[in-house]
């Protein structure tokens, strides 16, 4: 876990100087009688090109050409859904920005890191394809605010997974880390970090905790699947920790910001249903290392969600 977050450090410094570089002011112009952004603006700060269409809308993008991508045994040309994008629209509070970035495993932290780092919301976490080498996922992106300042984040994340690949041509085949072996787990010790107490069988300490919604105008709850959870395998020198959190739309982004300064990796952010009120959404996670020290991970998250309500 200590590795992650040096590398991810070095990511973000190699990033430094897009974030002294955020001081373009907002420059919005009007086109044909269109309310719109100035794509100067937009491409100066994004180090892209960029093109507004009739709506006013400025967008740019970036055709994943880097890595050769292989979904069911055929070679997948970037067209065909390999680009990365970043849409601006003004408003009346500056800007909005929504965007779609194509992110190999490795690369997930960095782009992460970065986009909160320079104030941008991440609101997706998925798969597009079955059977695709190396594996390919899209992290989806937003924010509100100067227009200039939401194209630097994206810049800044697009340098983010750039950077990664500077370093590794090839994406990586795991995280960094040995793995965690079967061993003695303190169920005790971690129950006192995480302040529940878990469920222990099989060499798994695990914790599990409701959510509540309703949907068709009936409570739903943990014994439908709303439930936030963790559990540890290994041994308390070195362990595993997966899980899940439910979430409210106000929850999402405090908690991946707390699990990502706890060095814990996000690898889905989706929803399980259509229909519920309100809309749950959920992160699952993985992490590497000492159990304590994930414990203390996965209790930030909580207390970072418990300070939303």
């Amino acid at each position: 876990m200590r590795q992650a977050l040096t590398d991810n450090l070095i990511y973000l410094m190699l990033l430094s100087a897009t974030c002294l570089a955020v001081s373009l002011p907002a420059v919005s112009f009007a086109a044909d009688g269109v309310p719109g952004l100035d794509p100067k603006i937009i491409s100066q700060a994004s180090g892209e090109q960029a093109t507004a269409d009739k709506s006013g809308v400025v967008k740019v993008s970036w055709a994943r050409t880097d890595v050769p991508v292989r979904v069911d045994g055929i070679p997948l040309p970037p067209a065909a859904g390999l680009g990365s994008w970043a849409a601006f629209m003004a408003t009346p509070k500056g800007a909005m920005v929504m965007g779609d970035t194509v992110v190999f495993q490795d690369e997930v932290d960095a782009a992460m890191d970065a986009a909160f780092v320079h104030g941008l919301s991440v609101t997706a976490l998925h798969n597009h394809f079955f059977y695709d080498e190396p594996h390919v996922y899209f992290m989806h992106i937003g924010g509100e605010g100067d227009a200039a300042a939401l194209a630097a984040g994206v810049k800044a994340v697009w340098g983010a997974i750039r950077a990664v690949r500077a370093q590794h041509p090839t994406p990586a085949s795991g995280f960094p880390g040995d793995a965690p072996k079967p061993g003695h787990l303190d169920d005790a010790a971690l129950a006192k970090i995480v302040g529940e107490i878990p469920a222990v069988a099989g060499g798994v300490v695990k914790f599990t905790l409701g959510h509540d919604s309703s949907m068709g105008g009936m409570p739903v709850g943990a014994s439908m699947g709303l439930t936030t959870w963790a559990a540890f395998t290994g041994d308390d020198r070195l362990a595993s920790m997966d899980g899940d959190f439910s979430m409210n739309a106000a929850d999402v982004q405090p908690v991946l910001r707390a699990l990502r300064r706890a060095g814990i990796h996000i690898v889905a952010l989706h929803t399980h249903m259509i229909g519920e009120t309100p809309v749950v959404y959920f992160t699952h996670f993985w992490g590497k290392g000492p159990a304590a020290d994930l414990a203390r991970g996965f209790k930030a998250a909580l207390d970072a969600q418990a300070g939303i309500h």
